[in-house]
Formats: C-alpha cells, sequence, structure tokens
C-alpha cells in the first residue's frame, strides 16, 4: 500500500519528519489483525514510531526465517547506526540479537563492534550494546573490551556507559576483564563517583575472591575516607553487609574506637548502622559497649551528645533497639537517669528518640513530633 505522505509528530532520533499513509493506517487500526509482510518496504519507518517498533518486535519472536531476513535486509547496512541509537529504533535491533540468525547477530555484532566506545555513552545505543553482550560470542566479547578498555575510565563514570560495565562484568568470565586492573589502580576517584561506585560494588558482587582481593585491599586503605563519603559509605556499607569475614572485620576494626565520632557524620553515619545491622552479636557488643564507657566531652554525656546530634541519633536508636541481654539492661540504665534532660531537649533530632526510650523503659509517652531523617536515605548499593 502506497499512498501520499502525511506530517506527523515523531519524538525520536531518526531523520524522517513525515509519517506514510500505510504507517497511519496502522497507528489508526491496530485492532486489525496485522502481518509482518504487510509493512515490508517500510520496516525502517515502522522501526522509528513507538508503535511500529513493538509489533515488529513482538513479530520477529515467531517470524520465518525468510520473514525475518527481509527486515534485516531493510535495515542492514544502511540503516543500522540511525536505528541503534534511536529511542524505538533500538529495540528492534536488540531483537535482532535474541531472535535473529547467527549470520545476523555477527553482522550486528561488527557494526557495534567498530564504534562500542562511542554507543557506550549514548542513550539508546547502551542499551544495543548491553543487549548484544548477552547474545555474541566469547570472541567477539574480546573485540568489545579491548576497544573499550582504552575508555574504560570515562565509560565508568558515564550515565549511560557505566551500565555497558556492569553488564561486562555480569556476562564475561572475569579471566577476560583485562580492565580490572586499570579499576585498582584508581579505586579511590572510582568509589567517590556516583556511577563509578555502582561498578565497584558489582565487581564485588559477581567476580570471584582472586579477582576482587586486590580491588578490596585497594578500598582498605581508603575506609576511612570511603565512610565520609556520599558515594563511597555504599561500597563500605556493601561490604559490611555482604562481603567476606575477614574484609568485614577489617571494616569494624577502623569503626571501633572512632563510632561516636563517625555517627555524628552524614554519610559515616549508615555505616555505623549497617555496621551494628549486620555483624556478629559479638562485635555488635563491642561497639555498643564503645557508646557506654564513652568519655564525656566537656562535660556532656557521649550519649546526650549523640541524641542532640541531627545523624548519631539514628545510630543511637538502632543500638538501643540492638542490645540484648545484660548489656541492654546496663544501657537503659544508663539512658534513665538522662530522660528527664532529654524531655526538656527541644532539638527537632532527639524527640524521636526520646519517644522510643520512655516505651522501651516503660513510661507513658508523651506525643511529639517525627523528625524525618536528613540523612541521604540508606540503601543497600547505588
Amino acid at each position: 500500500m502506497n499512498g501520499g505522505i502525511r506530517q506527523g509528530r515523531r519524538s525520536n532520533n531518526l531523520s524522517l519528519l513525515q509519517r506514510s499513509a500505510l504507517l497511519e493506517e496502522f497507528r489508526n487500526n491496530r485492532d486489525k489483525s496485522w502481518e509482518l509482510k504487510a509493512i515490508f518496504g517500510h520496516i525502517v519507518e515502522f522501526s522509528g514510531d513507538q508503535h511500529g517498533s513493538r509489533f515488529i518486535q513482538q513479530q520477529l519472536e515467531e517470524a520465518s526465517e525468510e520473514e525475518k531476513e527481509t527486515v534485516f535486509n531493510e535495515i542492514v547496512p544502511h540503516k543500522t547506526d540511525e536505528l541503534v541509537r534511536d529511542v524505538f529504533g533500538n529495540y528492534v535491533i536488540q531483537k535482532f540479537f535474541e531472535f535473529g540468525t547467527q549470520a545476523q547477530k555477527d553482522t550486528l555484532a561488527n557494526a557495534i563492534e567498530y564504534q562500542v566506545d562511542s554507543l557506550s555513552l549514548q542513550i539508546y545505543g547502551c542499551r544495543v550494546v548491553q543487549k548484544a553482550l548477552e547474545f555474541i560470542s566469547a570472541e567477539q566479547q574480546s573485540s568489545i573490551i579491548r576497544r573499550l578498555e582504552y575508555h574504560i575510565l570515562p565509560c565508568i563514570k558515564d550515565a549511560h556507559g557505566n551500565h555497558v560495565v556492569q553488564k561486562l562484568i555480569e556476562v564475561v568470565p572475569p579471566e577476560r576483564l583485562t580492565f580490572l586492573q586499570l579499576i585498582g589502580e584508581n579505586i579511590l576517584e572510582l568509589a567517590t563517583h556516583p556511577y563509578g561506585c555502582r561498578v565497584l560494588q558489582r565487581c564485588l558482587e559477581h567476580l570471584p575472591e582472586e579477582y576482587t582481593r586486590s580491588l578490596l585491599d585497594a578500598i582498605h586503605h581508603y575506609t576511612i575516607d570511603l565512610m565520609k563519603d556520599q558515594y563511597g559509605n555504599y561500597v563500605i556499607q556493601f561490604i559490611i553487609e555482604q562481603g567476606q569475614d575477614h574484609d568485614k572485620a577489617t571494616v569494624l576494626s577502623s569503626i571501633r574506637g572512632n563510632l561516636i565520632k563517625l555517627a555524628q557524620h552524614k554519610y559515616a553515619s549508615n555505616v555505623c548502622e549497617k555496621a551494628l545491622v549486620c555483624t556478629d552479636s559479638e562485635s555488635r557488643h563491642i561497639l555498643i559497649n564503645e557508646i557506654m564507657v564513652a568519655t564525656a566531652v566537656d562535660g556532656e554525656s557521649p550519649i546526650l551528645t549523640m541524641v542532640k546530634d541531627q545523624y548519631a541519633n539514628y545510630v543511637l536508636q538502632r543500638a538501643l533497639t540492638l542490645s540484648e541481654g545484660e548489656q541492654r539492661d546496663a544501657f537503659f540504665n544508663q539512658v534513665k537517669p538522662l530522660l528527664v534532660t532529654l524531655r526538656k531537649c527541644t532539638t527537632t533530632y532527639s524527640r524521636p528518640l526520646v519517644s522510643s526510650k520512655m516505651t522501651l523503659l516503660g513510661e507513658p509517652e508523651k506525643k511529639v513530633p517525627i523528625a524525618s531523617d536528613n540523612r541521604a536515605a540508606p540503601r543497600r548499593s547505588l
């Protein structure tokens, strides 16, 4: 069906500014039972349309080899780059990596490989690269890694490129991830970066210890600095929650002796809470005891200092909740005499803590406003 051309609204990246009569008919009659062959000759245009792209994707899942070849030949080679970078067209390319023939996958892989550095930084191209990595051969994966290796740090620190590196870490055997050494050599820069910290956590999550040991050793050189960083603290929390026992112990050794000071820091306080929650009972007992026996500063009880601090009060609440047995009794006996002082304290941060303490100690609870947590919301990982 040919017919005239009608102006249409386009929100994608394709250069076509007009919509054919066939595409208009398709958009206006989507309830009709359409066949893939009905749009032959218009594949590129349909691929760049939201509804047309979805139709092609669905059809490719059950299309015959002959139909796939017809669709493929309308795209490759002249329109491949255009669709890879298109808001809707990229999904059609992805579908060929899933359901195309091996020859079609190889052709697309070659087209992507020579420009993988730029595609990885493009909002839609990076999605095609990620999908390709799941379905191409080991040799093709290695070729992509070799090309990216020269640009790996900018790629990791890019809003789109970091997802490509994460996918490499997830699907490629670690012995072929030749860029791991570069990550280790730039550990502080990456761990304190909003996207770099995500890549680093994927390394710790997916790679065996023989490949993460050098990364962890590098991280341990900066434990305190990372605790206090808005992104680095998530790397340390990850180690506390999912790391090996000896790595958890290394982090805890940096917290011990510094708990009260770290608890007063916006980001490090999240690490302190994670340590209290995820450590074993013996280590938790030691951390809580550090609060109980801390020396007064300027005549003020460290507990009262924590109560009045906008970050440390959450760590104290967590410690009170998690304390057990005789330590719990001693802790609450230590806190109880402060209740009168705490009731007079007008700081917003202390009010919910006063309320919880009175409830736990069996005293009547006064209705008080609940303060919001002004820290960055604790998350398992970025």
